[in-house]
């Protein structure tokens, strides 16, 4: 089967109306671009990790609905526009899509990642360039963590540079479980992971059994009745630096005496917020930066 790109340039106001009503009218998919793109008015839209972007469309979008090849392409258009009030209707372009191996097309864009000294996130369709470093298997999911963003890097750069050997660790916000997994392979006794999003749990459950990683996971109710020590001796969260603030009393009181904690999800120009409201309970600074991204770390004070 061939298919054909409808594009249609649109205000931002209709760009997610004609978005929907494209997709009434008969589109295999939608998506919207930066009809700037390339331009000096190209505009980013992004939001902090976990986080939908403010805005959901560009002041001068460009709608690509996805149509089967044989379609009336102008019935479509004409249809979507009188569902949504958009007059008159827009003037539209056509595109080919050659065929493609979409599968192929897909895992292309996801090569090993080479993190630190010796870590390895590497794709179930790539070999490992390096057997012999620290290797794990992430496919790209819908949970986040692949070391790809900088919040991610930072905190499997801390724990390398300080292994956990034998200790504890709880990986607070654990999304795809890859923090948890790279303290278990450098040698901590106990992983914990939880997160509020059940989906989560069950992408880091399963990416830990394909590593061959003993975790426990659970979302925060279950964690909070489960039989885990109740301090750790490093506690890593890499979540975001509003809710960061308002745990500070509670993920403080997992560290274990002497322990450390490690944040993350924080921009640089955030971290000294952050670091205020620790302040009260562990003395946090910033250990690394990458890309405007911070992470911050502390030691609880030890036993008097």
């Amino acid at each position: 089967m061939s298919w054909t790109e409808i594009v249609i340039e649109v205000a931002r106001d209709h760009a997610e109306a004609l978005s929907d009503a494209l997709m009434e009218a008969g589109a295999l998919s939608v998506s919207v671009e930066d009809a700037d793109e390339g331009t000096e008015a190209e505009r980013p839209l992004f939001g902090e990790p976990g986080m939908e972007p403010t805005e959901a469309a560009w002041e001068h979008s460009r709608v690509v609905a996805l149509a089967d090849e044989e379609a009336d392409h102008a019935a479509i258009v004409v249809a979507a526009a009188a569902a949504c009030g958009v007059t008159p209707v827009p003037q539209f372009t056509l595109r080919p899509v050659a065929e493609q191996d979409w599968v192929r097309l897909t895992q292309s864009q996801f090569d090993p990642i080479h993190i630190g000294k010796n870590i390895w996130v590497v794709p179930s369709w790539h070999d490992a360039p390096d057997p012999n470093g620290l290797v794990l298997e992430l496919d790209p999911g819908l949970a986040f963590g692949t070391g790809s963003h900088p919040t991610t890097r930072l905190c499997m750069e801390w724990l390398e540079a300080h292994p956990p050997q034998g200790s504890t660790v709880l990986d607070y916000g654990c999304g795809s479980g890859i923090l948890a997994m790279v303290a278990k392979k450098l040698g901590a006794a106990e992983v914990v992971g939880v997160d509020i999003d059940p989906q989560a749990i069950e992408s880091a459950r399963y990416n830990s059994e394909r590593n061959h990683c003993d975790i426990d996971y659970y979302v925060p109710e279950e964690f909070a009745g489960a039989a885990h020590p109740q301090t750790y001796g490093v506690v890593v969260a890499n979540i975001l630096s509003s809710p960061l603030k308002l745990m500070a009393p509670m993920l403080s009181s997992r560290v274990a005496p002497a322990g450390m904690l490690v944040l993350s999800g924080i921009l640089t120009r955030q971290s000294d917020e952050v670091a205020a409201a620790y302040a009260p309970f562990i003395k946090m600074a910033v250990w690394a930066e990458h890309d405007g991204w911070v992470v911050l770390a502390g030691q609880s004070a030890a036993k008097p």
